[in-house]
């Protein structure tokens, strides 16, 4: 091999010790030189850069159980780099600064003034600023409903009236640090993939309730993605063949039986007026018979839907999440008995996480992204 192409693949292994360590380390020299194929004096060479500029370090504690000289570990250095993550939502923005195992360090947020770009840009900015404060910011993320192929150009975002934006280029203009642009979703599943409940599986999925319904899913331990991401394909999915009709001519789908709006049209059929989510939560909470046969009936589609997410892609786990994850807490009996309806008996338990609402993890998805590409594209330069 010549001289450029062991460099490369020297590069292409760092790389991989660098995604080793921060997302399963602290990891022994002869676990990651078995992760990774490579002899030990291999090992050596491409873990020395990485140890020189502080990316990753021997951890203090060495390893119990091993005989002889205790074998101090390799891990990364969380504090070595800084990122932003921002969440821009149809009303309001979130922002979190973390480090980089995307431990949220502190979070600010904001309401949208505006939906012109020009003005969004300057509010990312404010946020990003007042975060950073003296840490060096290795890069930023930003994270909103909609499509963004190549990770730079918002190509459609409904919620903003957005077409053809390229937002990542304004805002790392205006900000002076890297910028990454991803839909929302997307970057919630690779914190999960990275960081969370999916660090040390195959296959794992990601469901959200809120707005419209969300999917994710990660297959062999890669991302499935497509250029239709952002259009909210699964909110099309029949969970009730009895349920509401949608806009779109579909009879008990996920969109009607699941998302924040789909609960409230149901409700205001019910009770003959228009209510809140949080008060057709609370009314099933109190027992009320019509908030609670509504949240009942969406919780068995609900159980449907994460049934059939575990036949089709044989998921190890399913993260359920967003801002109308309260119906999955209230109903979870009812989640559980629609999952066993569609589910064989002699199949595996489903690994269901209900992860309870909270928006700097949304930040953090961003934020994640940010690291991500860092680790994959920036970090061995």
């Amino acid at each position: 091999m010549g001289s450029n192409g062991e460099a490369q693949q020297l590069e292409g292994l760092a790389r991989e010790l660098a995604l080793s360590v921060l997302i399963h380390g602290p990891l022994s020299r002869r676990e990651l030189a078995e992760r990774l194929g490579v002899s030990p004096a291999t090992l050596t060479r491409i873990s020395a850069p990485l140890v020189e500029r502080g990316l990753v370090s021997e951890a203090e504690e060495p390893l119990e159980g091993r005989l002889g000289r205790p074998a101090r570990p390799l891990d990364i250095v969380p504090a070595a780099h800084t990122f932003i993550g921002v969440k821009l939502a149809a009303d309001a923005l979130y922002a979190v600064k973390t480090n980089l195992r995307a431990e949220i360090l502190a979070s600010r947020n904001a309401e949208l003034t505006s939906q012109d770009p020009a003005k969004v840009v300057e509010q990312i900015a404010t946020l990003v600023h007042d975060l950073a404060s003296d840490h060096e910011i290795t890069g930023v993320g930003v994270s909103l409903g909609g499509n963004t192929p190549d990770h730079a150009v918002v190509s459609r975002a409904p919620f903003l009236r957005w077409a053809d934006v390229p937002l990542a280029a304004l805002v790392a203009e205006r900000i002076g640090h890297p910028t990454v642009i991803e839909n929302d979703l997307v970057a919630l599943t690779v914190a999960e993939q990275w960081f969370g409940e999916g660090r040390d599986l195959d296959n794992f999925a990601v469901l959200t309730m809120g707005a419209g319904v969300g999917y994710g899913l990660v297959i062999h331990r890669r991302l499935v993605t497509s250029p239709d991401v952002g259009i909210g394909l699964v909110g099309h999915y029949p969970v009730d063949p009895e349920g509401p009709w949608c806009a779109e001519g579909h009879r008990g789908c996920a969109d009607t039986m699941l998302s924040i709006n789909g609960v409230r049209a149901q409700a205001a059929v019910a009770y003959r007026r228009p209510l809140d989510y949080n008060e057709v939560m609370e009314l099933a909470e109190e027992d009320d018979l019509a908030a609670s046969a509504i949240v009942r009936q969406s919780g068995l589609a609900l159980g449907r839907l994460i049934a059939a997410v575990a036949n089709l892609t044989m998921s190890q786990r399913i993260v359920v999440s967003g801002e109308g994850v309260r119906l999955a807490e209230i109903a979870h009996d009812a989640v559980l008995e629609g999952i066993q309806r569609d589910r064989d008996p002699a199949a595996s338990p489903v690994g269901l996480v209900i992860q309870p609402h909270d928006s700097d993890l949304w930040a953090r998805g961003a934020a994640s992204v940010a690291i991500q590409q860092f680790i994959l594209a920036g970090a061995p330069a």
